[in-house]
């Protein structure tokens, strides 16, 4: 089906992408750092914790979010680690606004053009 072509042909377009390149680099270079990779290990690790605690209902407790960005700020300054989280986020805006295009495309569905 020629949808499905077109799925494929993002997919690949994504994986040749300056953003997921930059991404791959960015992880050589932690996993070559045992201090940011350690850094960026504890702080994933603590990012899915607060995760699966919002995921079950239970919000995490304000002084936990506040140890989240101040750990975030701290692991930001690394610049390997600040390097993935700007290739990350450029590479989220991209499929934010391919979801959006995919979307968009269908409202006249629903009798209503979505914002």
């Amino acid at each position: 089906m020629k949808i499905y072509d077109h799925a494929h042909e993002l997919a690949r377009a994504l994986k040749e992408s300056e953003e997921v390149t930059q991404i791959s680099e960015a992880m050589k270079l932690i996993e070559a750092d045992v201090q940011s990779k350690e850094m960026l290990d504890n702080f994933r690790m603590r990012q899915n914790e607060v995760q699966q605690k919002m995921m079950t209902g239970e919000m995490p407790a304000p002084e936990e979010m506040e140890k989240m960005e101040k750990q975030f700020e701290l692991i930001s300054q690394n610049p390997h680690i600040h390097k993935l989280f700007d290739a990350e986020r450029r590479l989220s805006v991209i499929i934010q606004d391919v979801n959006k295009i995919i979307t968009d495309s269908l409202a006249h569905l629903y009798g209503a053009e979505m914002q």
